[in-house]
């Protein structure tokens, strides 16, 4: 376990670290009973109090189409059977790896995205454990956080999408691209600040507020820990390594293999390879480019063998980033072989 602490509600504490890989637990089963959405409120019915305290006493117990149909409630019974099947995949996968990429590259029923979130947050906390580099963890983020972002004067910053949109209800917050125009300019009126050298520290301290903005402007260090942590994602769940660098453009004549970050850069770059003309509009959504190498091309299909894979991250038309990394599990070009163990 690394000195340094952070992200501690992604419930990371509560497995079982063993050889590089997160074992399952009754506890980080259970922290999900304590949810409020799971929690019996007071008008519950008898039959949902008792199925909320068994599962407490046993997070593991066999959870019956009998048991759902027992609850009144119907909101209740939707959320206790999604819960279940949550649970069964992991507990039947065993390691938080293993169902992470069972949800995404063989036959296991789909859950919520905020599960599958859940899923990735703590599988890169054990990746940056002990990491020293604040950037590094808050590029991290955009694995299981959405992103609010702001282009202005050359500048490309990331606040945390629930943040800012929590702030903004609360009032005195205004336009993000109002609020922040370069790094290290802290947001009037709220305690949202850009990452900077000079606060780095605070980070850690302030990691489960998810308040700190990263400056993602190409060639500062938003863009390389970003790429840092997509080498890192991929060898440590497809055992393959990488090397990821950010770049301007691509200007490659033999490109023959892109994987898009997001829904909005999937569809820009498949139109770019396909020598469609793309609006002017549509390309300034495109946020950061990538170009990524394995390291032995070896491990590469053999018609793109030796050729790098290009990477693309952008904004919707709302400003709203949504990072899918299971396209980087599913999408590269990979011959079939066993995940590592």
């Amino acid at each position: 376990m690394s000195e340094r602490s952070f992200w501690r509600s992604s419930g990371y504490d509560l497995l079982d670290d063993e050889s590089g890989r997160l074992f399952i637990t009754a506890d980080f089963i259970r922290a999900y009973l304590g949810r409020p959405e799971m929690m019996p409120p007071a008008e519950a019915c008898d039959a949902e109090r008792a199925l909320h305290a068994r599962l407490l006493a046993e997070p593991t117990a066999a959870l019956t189409p009998a048991d759902l149909a027992a609850v009144a409630d119907a909101d209740a019974r939707e959320n206790y059977g999604v819960f279940g099947r949550f649970r069964d995949i992991l507990m039947n996968a065993k390691t938080a790896e293993a169902a992470y990429l069972a949800l995404f590259q063989g036959t296991t029923p789909s859950v919520p995205s905020l599960f599958v979130d859940h899923v990735v947050a703590v599988i890169l906390r054990r990746i940056l454990d002990g990491t020293a580099d604040p950037q590094r963890a808050r590029a991290a983020e955009l694995f299981f956080r959405a992103q609010k972002a702001t282009v202005q004067g050359g500048a490309i910053l990331l606040a945390d999408d629930e943040t800012v949109e929590r702030l903004s209800r609360s009032g005195g917050f205004g336009s993000l691209g109002q609020l922040v125009t370069e790094a290290g300019t802290a947001l009037r009126g709220v305690d949202m600040d850009v990452l900077t050298d000079a606060n780095a520290a605070a980070y850690w301290d302030r990691s489960d507020a998810h308040d700190m903005v990263l400056d993602f402007t190409f060639a500062r260090a938003g863009q390389d820990a970003f790429a840092r942590v997509i080498e890192a994602w991929i060898e440590h769940l497809l055992g393959a390594a990488v090397s990821v660098q950010p770049v301007q453009t691509i200007r490659d004549e033999r490109w023959v293999w892109h994987v898009g970050l997001d829904a909005e850069a999937t569809a820009v770059m498949n139109e770019l390879y396909e020598g469609r003309a793309v609006g002017e509009e549509r390309l300034r959504r495109v946020l950061a480019l990538f170009r990524l190498e394995f390291r032995d091309p070896a491990v590469m299909l053999p018609r793109v063998r030796g050729r790098p894979v290009y990477l693309g991250l952008a904004m919707d038309g709302q400003g709203r980033v949504r990072m899918k990394p299971q396209n980087l599990v599913v999408n590269l070009p990979l011959q079939p072989r066993e995940p590592p163990p």
